[in-house]
């Protein structure tokens, strides 16, 4: 079969489609015929080796989510899962091929009148964004700053947080075009990537998708009390120094987290995908596609992603 490989870190031009042998399912595992496959931010990051790319040798399959058809079960798993079609979470990596292996406890059916790549569109960035505002405790009439909201993830934290009834929903984007989609989805404020714009001159909830260098200068729009929540650094890590941001305004009470899934129940997490996939059939959730690409194009995807070119996500199709 044939799957995307990086065989060397950097840019897009390091990943290869190569014929590998099928894999086979293991105790509690499912085999999935994938049709879709989400290429997210952190592909890239790994790809980059942003955050390290501890535990990543030359020769690995990026991706983390796909949808398909269950084709196979390993032993201990139940039958009934076969000809289902299922949104699943194959790891750290191992998704972008065309038959993926997934925990029996990563996936999730998905419901009627939802397409594979909507559901590689939400299923992991949804659930980011609701326990990032949810680690935030975002409350009713409080303001929130989306930072790097033009992919999948921020285009749910938008969303949810409007949901949620926030005063304000700031965005952070690179144009008005994008801006005015933004607003669309339920963005009430568009700053420019900096930050600036016209908008609260503080914030009670920052979402924070991008890191790297510039983090620091949002650690300062936080309001009293406020909470800046990083979920991603596609940007690069932020300066070693930046928490002094947070003790030279001691008197103000901020505070920094991150957030990753990998700290949330699996039941909760679970019951979480289930129900934002629900949303998206009832129409309150929305699945913003940039483009379905074959899997060939995997670098040309990773190249629009390092360019930033990204408007909601790129879907690869075996």
């Amino acid at each position: 079969m044939r799957a995307v490989q990086v065989q060397r870190f950097g840019d897009p031009s390091g990943m290869e489609v190569v014929e590998v042998p099928e894999p086979e399912p293991q105790e509690g595992q499912l085999l999935v015929h994938v049709e879709a496959i989400g290429v997210a931010g952190v592909d890239a990051v790994i790809r980059r080796r942003t955050i390290g790319g501890g535990g990543f040798a030359p020769g690995f399959v990026p991706g983390r989510e796909v949808a398909g058809t269950v084709r196979e079960v390993g032993p201990g798993v139940d039958r009934a899962w076969i000809g289902r079609r299922v949104w699943a979470f194959t790891g750290d990596a191992g998704g972008y091929l065309e038959l993926a292996l997934a925990a029996v406890e990563d996936a999730v059916v998905l419901p009627d009148g939802l397409g594979a790549v909507e559901a590689v569109t939400l299923g992991s960035a949804v659930p980011v964004a609701r326990f990032a505002l949810a680690h935030g405790h975002l409350a009713p009439g409080e303001s929130v700053l989306v930072r790097g909201a033009a992919g999948s993830l921020g285009i749910a934290a938008v969303e949810l947080a409007a949901r949620a009834g926030a005063a304000a929903v700031a965005v952070t984007t690179s144009s008005a075009e994008r801006g005015d989609r933004l607003r669309e989805l339920g963005a009430t404020h568009v700053l420019d990537r900096r930050g600036e714009g016209d908008g609260p001159a503080a914030y009670d909830v920052v979402v924070d998708v991008v890191g790297g260098p510039d983090l620091p200068a949002f650690l300062d729009r936080l309001a009293p009390n406020g909470r800046h929540v990083l979920v991603g650094v596609v940007a690069g890590m932020p300066p070693a120094d930046f928490g002094t941001r947070l003790l030279a305004a001691f008197q103000r009470s901020r505070s920094f987290s991150t957030f990753s899934l990998d700290t949330v129940p699996r039941a909760a997490l679970h019951a979480a995908r289930a129900e934002a996939l629900q949303a998206a059939v009832r129409g309150e959730l929305h699945a913003v596609v940039q483009d379905v690409l074959q899997l060939e194009a995997a670098a040309e995807a990773h190249r629009r992603m390092d360019a930033g070119s990204v408007f909601g996500r790129i879907v690869l199709v075996p």
